[in-house]
């Protein structure tokens, strides 16, 4: 029987055999937006009675699908405890995120407070003149004692408001009910001015919220997300839900997307979604959501199992939780006909190329760089010594998948283990290394240990040209490649100035002593501006040696830089020269899809409606 997207998360079996919609919630929220010009807000909850003297109610230090902690309580102020007869309770704020209420005898307890709520880039909370979005743990306090007990949300909402989420509706349009608080904290709630669409797909039920005037096409973007919907069997066997929500903010220059238990938000800039390379990133945008509605909501690992709001989740695989949505991201789309064969490949060869230029990727193992993501930054140090968990866990998953294709003799691939994990270790279990590497025996055969430790301890060596020719491709720069200089430096583009915000390690500048911060001042002693910044280096060959002076910590230095190379041109895909049968199909066992070039090594026309 497929669960319901109520009943997915709730712990205690208690309450998924006897939880009703129809039940009076034990724990009510009520929000009033009352001030949305100033982004302000009233909430107030109301707890059942409770026995304890010294009574916690917390609000979250993190947000789900975001792995760092963040300022979440600094959104609250005139916090007030009352008893079940309205009576004043003394309180103290014991934690980031805590209050304790001293209590002298059994009572309800009922708590207010003002909200601010101004963090759209975020994807935390937002409330203005047009809309509120409410994502749980910047909005709703908990108790711990409470935290399995039902609950209702009841908003006060401007006239002409309209309410969305993943949760059941309660009595009025604007109230919702969920199982539990895990369950109300991972499903936002839409609501304001906004146009709403919905649709069927594969049995299940779809909605598409848009917030924000924009230049986006909803014709258009309905029919791709219908598309992607209808292909989850592309790596599982079933559903973790009845109904989905798919929200969009087209925003003053927010960005991001945030899975949730059965629903997303995706935003982007208000006039990014036109350009077909704009349309991409937002339809591949909402392709890892959905894929995250399995992959972190349905299974993920121990380490974040359950949710703990008030600290980090430590876990040596979110490479596994993020890298491989990324990886299957446009697979999805490229089975669904939403992207053609040779905007999936640009894809690719941008990210190998990435890869290349990244020194981080000598230094950080996906293990590490997931255990070090709740602390991590993206600074010049970060650039040189780290890797990402979303980038180079594609990488390493893309290895994985072609191990696993060919140890199997293409019986199986990297989908396969996520079928499994998904059919094996649901909420409220988690997985662990060894239970990944044991599903990796059982699907080849073989012992994963060593492929581990070189892969995925270690930073992540692909060499793509020898994983590629397995199934027929090879990357190139053209039949006559080009280099340019290379010189490691980069601007922020944010100023007008030269002052670098990185410079790579090992690289031409890295070796002339200079750094992240210097200010560039002139090449062979003339101004160099941060128009001409570029420019400026074509005028040589790799391999000259430059002056270039600089100020460092406000004080002028000169020094001698020996200009590197680098391939000038895009980095692309091809097949090779002599494409064997096998090669074929395992080109098929990876993606699914038939070869997609001609005898001549040009695409082959499919996908025309793209």
């Amino acid at each position: 029987m497929k669960p319901t997207n109520l009943a997915f998360l709730i712990s205690s079996a208690f309450f998924s055999m006897c939880f009703s919609t129809q039940l009076m919630a034990d724990v009510d929220y009520h929000i009033d937006i009352n001030q949305p010009v100033h982004h302000l807000a009233q909430v107030s909850v109301s707890f059942p009675k409770t026995e304890a003297t010294q009574f916690k109610v917390n609000l979250p230090v993190w947000r789900t699908g975001r792995y760092q902690v963040l300022p979440v309580a600094d959104g609250v102020r005139l916090f007030e405890a009352t008893d079940a007869k309205g009576r004043a309770l003394p309180w103290e704020r014991t934690a980031s995120g805590e209050w304790t209420i001293s209590l002298t005898e059994p009572t309800a307890v009922n708590v207010t407070y003002q909200l601010h709520a101004n963090q759209l880039a975020d994807r935390l909370r937002h409330i203005d003149d047009s809309h509120a979005y409410l994502d749980a743990s910047g909005v709703f306090m908990y108790s711990p004692e409470f935290r399995q007990q039902p609950i209702s949300v009841d908003m006060k909402v401007p006239n002409g408001w309209k309410s969305f989420s993943g949760m059941e509706k309660g009595r009025h349009p604007h109230s919702f009910i969920a199982a539990n608080y895990d369950v109300l904290l991972d499903s936002p709630i839409e609501t304001g001015i906004n146009q709403h669409f919905s649709f069927d797909a594969d049995g299940r039920e779809y909605e598409v919220v848009f917030w924000g005037e924009g230049n986006y096409d909803t014709e258009q973007i309905l029919i791709d997300l219908r598309k992607i919907s209808g292909q989850a069997s592309m790596i599982w066997d079933d559903y973790p839900f009845e109904r989905y929500v798919y929200m969009v903010h087209a925003t003053s220059g927010a960005t991001g997307a945030t899975e949730h238990l059965n629903s997303t938000v995706i935003q982007l800039p208000r006039f990014n979604f036109r350009e077909r390379k704009d349309y991409l990133r937002f339809i591949s945008t909402a392709s890892h959501e959905f894929i995250h509605t399995w992959n972190v909501k349905s299974y993920r690992p121990q380490g974040l199992v359950p949710y703990d709001y008030q600290s980090e989740n430590m876990s040596d695989l979110l490479w596994v939780a993020e890298g491989s949505t990324s990886y299957f991201q446009n697979q999805l789309l490229l089975r669904a006909g939403v992207i053609t064969p040779k905007e999936f490949f640009e894809d690719l060869s941008q990210r190998i190329v990435l890869n290349q230029d990244n020194p981080g990727r000598d230094t950080q193992s996906v293990a590490e760089a997931s255990l070090g993501q709740w602390s991590s930054t993206w600074g010049d140090y970060a650039i040189n010594h780290s890797v990402n968990i979303y980038s180079e866990g594609y990488l390493a998953s893309m290895a994985l998948d072609f191990s696993v294709i060919k140890d199997s003799d293409l019986r199986h691939s990297y989908r396969d283990v996520h079928k499994a994990l998904y059919q094996n270790f649901k909420i409220p279990m988690g997985y662990n290394v060894a239970d990944v590497q044991q599903i990796l025996t059982t699907l080849t055969g073989k012992d994963y240990q060593a492929w581990w430790q070189e892969f995925v301890e270690q930073p992540v060596r692909v060499d793509f040209d020898n994983l590629l020719a397995q199934a027929g491709l090879v990357t190139t720069y053209g039949d006559k490649p080009k280099i340019q200089v290379e010189t490691g430096m980069g601007l922020s583009g944010l100023h007008a100035d030269l002052v670098l915000a990185t410079v790579a390690k090992n690289s031409p500048a890295w070796n002339a002593g200079i750094t992240a911060g210097d200010e560039l001042v002139a090449v062979n002693g003339l101004k160099i501006t941060a128009d001409a910044f570029a420019k400026r280096f074509d005028d040589f060959t790799p391999g000259d040696k430059i002056s270039v002076t600089v100020f460092s910590n406000d004080r002028l230095k000169e020094v001698t830089m020996v200009l590197g190379e680098q391939p000038k041109g895009t980095l692309a895909i091809k097949p090779l020269e002599q494409v064997t049968g096998k090669q074929k199909a395992f080109f098929k066992s990876w993606l699914g899809i038939d070869w997609p070039f001609d005898d001549d090594g040009e695409w082959l026309t499919i996908n025309e409606d793209v």
